[in-house]
């Protein structure tokens, strides 16, 4: 019978209980007068280092560590943090008792004692003192002499108050940067590193600098260290990125702590996976072909050969639906302004995001703020980042995968001016029910849920009432009152779900692109499918769509003046052009390269940057005018489109008009 497998928990208990018989046999040690003073002080700060290590590995755990089920999880977790901090609080109070008194005017005796047994100590164990430096450079069980750069006033109890070049003897190094020290008087308590240096005189400054430097060498591979530890204990990087939302100390829990925001908001896990991920979790990263287990072929793009297009592929899912709206969602507090209210939305299975994070602007009525609305009627195209008619392409053959909703708002503060993202709440909508069916297509009203989606049970506003409602009535109340998201699954015609079958296995996007995508993907598998002349062949590809035609979906105004340009040229085609695909193909290259190419190159183009309405007014102004500007010039797609003197270009090299399989293939 295989052995029961412990938890991150259980495991935290048995170091607690070890952590406790070595606090307990220290003590006895010390009242008996067993062994040595140095060498009690050493195994008490060793002692002091592993507590400090659990207390850190138990405050990153979190329920949904447990592989199985735990009751009382926080009621147990909270005992453990109880008997930590008991621990904690013997082992100092016993560190201080050990350690040696500091120099002062009145010991001479007692400083010369030490001298003594350092000379000792360094001509007996140099090179145990090495190996001890090599694996702890932070060891405090070495008495290190520093002096104050500046003045610093201790601000709280414990702290120890410094004059600028004043004498330190350092008893204790900790990685929080604050050092217990003790002054020439006798005197200690906590002091920063940064206000410290090294030595005790002006001769030593060349030996400062080299400690200084192998100082911060060591502080450096602490730290990397310590990350490795962190990325390695999850099994998934989006955990650990969306945890670190969780502890983070930033402007969201100030604000909260201000009461300017409600206790639900959190800072935004979706968010965070696209900053600090890159392109992984970005559109313009799952449009590019997905190489095979060989790095070959590919697993995604495949031509057929007798008619020249696209093969086309299906999923285990592959579904189109609409957001309707957002109802009771909770607004900041008077000392935030809203930029921008939004979904942020992926396909996600519980543990990891299985697609593209695609992100849909929300409008509302000034007078109505709580209440959101998405795809609002305007004249000429609406734009993809106002669209909420979405379709989702997944091949994950994961039985709880499903869509993941995270609202959020972006804000800055009126006093400070700082920027952030908050997560308003979630909502989670599995695609299969128990017997493995699809969903229906109708309507599904999901409960917002605070917090993040690794957290449980949190309520939006600390104000409202906690439990179940007892009475049927009262149930109907409560289930109104709380937010809401509004969804309807819809079925698509024909010839959509063909174009859908030609688009990669995993993609979220926005329903009235999907022809532009389609023809991006067609033009992909004539360059590398059909003209490369090997399978083997990995050289670059003069195609200046395929370099850039990605860099649209991250950018979405640049992406609906294409869209706009094509709907222009497609309203003079004739049904048997619109059949024909080379006339498609080279239509799309001349539209595109008169259209988002050189808006793309334009020097006039603001940078994109997101829920800034200034810049947003500025790159809406000179889009419309090179539009403009294009159409009159009777939309020229060859060189004269760069050497037009009402536009201004940017200069590029050679590597921008090229395709390079190598580094684009996922």
């Amino acid at each position: 019978m295989p052995l029961k497998r412990r938890g991150p928990l259980q495991l935290v208990q048995r170091e607690v209980d070890e952590l406790k018989k070595q606090v307990d046999s220290l003590l006895e040690d010390v009242h008996s007068r067993g062994g040595t003073t140095d060498e009690a002080f050493r195994r008490c700060q060793e002692v002091q280092m592993s507590a400090e290590k659990t207390q850190r590995t138990l405050m990153k755990l979190t329920k949904a560590d447990e592989p199985a089920p735990v009751g009382n999880y926080e009621q147990r977790k909270q005992e453990e943090e109880s008997r930590l901090q008991s621990i904690l609080k013997r082992v100092n109070g016993l560190c201080l008792e050990l350690s040696p008194p500091g120099p002062s005017s009145a010991a001479g005796d007692e400083s010369q004692d030490e001298d003594e047994d350092e000379d000792e100590d360094k001509d007996s164990s140099d090179d145990d003192e090495d190996e001890k430096r090599a694996a702890n450079p932070s060891s405090p069980s070495e008495p290190l002499i520093y002096t104050a750069l500046s003045n610093f006033t201790g601000e709280q109890e414990g702290d120890l108050s410094v004059q600028r070049g004043g004498v330190l003897r350092i008893i204790r190094q900790t990685a929080d940067g604050w050092w217990l020290a003790q002054d020439a008087n006798g005197n200690r308590g906590v002091v920063p590193k940064t206000y410290l240096k090294i030595g005790s005189g002006v001769n030593d400054d060349e030996e400062e600098e080299d400690d200084d430097d192998e100082d911060d060498e060591e502080d450096e591979e602490e730290e990397e260290l310590s990350a490795d530890e962190e990325d390695h204990s999850s099994p998934h990087s989006d955990w650990s990125i969306m945890r670190r939302a969780l502890t983070e100390i930033d402007a969201t829990d100030v604000l909260s702590a201000m009461g300017a925001i409600p206790s639900g908001f959190r800072p935004s896990s979706l968010t965070k996976l696209l900053v600090e991920e890159g392109l992984t979790h970005r559109g313009s990263h799952y449009v590019q072909p997905e190489l095979s287990q060989s790095q070959l072929s590919f697993s995604d793009l495949f031509l057929d050969p007798d008619t020249g297009r696209v093969r086309a592929r299906q999923v285990r899912t592959c579904v189109c639906f609409s957001l309707e709206g957002c109802t009771r969602i909770p607004s900041p507090g008077v000392g935030v302004h809203v930029l921008s209210r939004h979904v942020r939305l992926c396909a996600f299975d519980g543990s990891q995001v299985l697609s593209n994070i695609h992100t849909v602007r929300a409008t509302y009525n000034p007078k109505n703020p709580k209440t959101w609305s998405f795809s609002p009627r305007t004249t000429g195209v609406l734009p993809a980042l106002l669209d909420g008619d979405c379709f989702l392409r997944c091949n994950s053959p994961s039985p709880d995968l499903g869509l993941l909703f995270e609202l959020g708002v972006t804000f800055i503060r009126n006093s400070t001016g700082e920027r952030g993202d908050l997560s308003c709440g979630w909502a989670f909508l599995k695609l299969s029910d128990d017997t493995g069916s699809a969903l229906p297509h109708r309507t599904f009203e999901l409960m917002v849920n605070g917090g993040t989606p690794y957290e449980k049970d949190v309520e939006m506003d600390a104000s409202a009432p906690r439990g179940p409602p007892a009475g049927v009535f009262q149930q109907i109340l409560h289930a109104h009152r709380r937010p809401k998201l509004i969804l309807k699954f819809r079925s698509c015609s024909s010839e959509t779900r063909t174009r859908l079958s030609l688009l990669p296995d995993a993609l979220l996007h926005c329903l009235s692109c999907v022809q532009l995508l389609v023809l991006h993907r067609q033009l992909q598998a004539d360059s590398l499918l059909l003209d490369r002349p090997t399978m083997q062949d990995a050289g670059l590809i003069s195609s200046p769509v395929l370099s850039s035609f990605p860099e649209l979906l991250d950018q979405p105004d640049l992406l609906d003046a294409l869209r706009s340009a094509w709907l222009d040229a497609e309203s003079s085609m004739s049904r048997a052009q619109k059949k024909d695909l080379s006339y498609l193909k080279q239509q799309f290259i001349a539209v595109y390269m008169s259209s988002a190419y050189v808006l793309l190159r334009s020097a006039s183009l603001p940078r994109p940057r997101w829920a800034d309405p200034p810049s947003e007014e500025r790159r809406a102004g000179v889009i419309y005018a090179a539009l403009d500007v294009l159409r009159q010039a009777g939309r020229p797609s060859g060189p004269e489109v760069l050497t037009n003197s009402s536009l201004q270009h940017l200069a590029f090299d050679v590597e921008e008009l090229t395709f390079d399989l190598l580094r684009a293939a996922r």
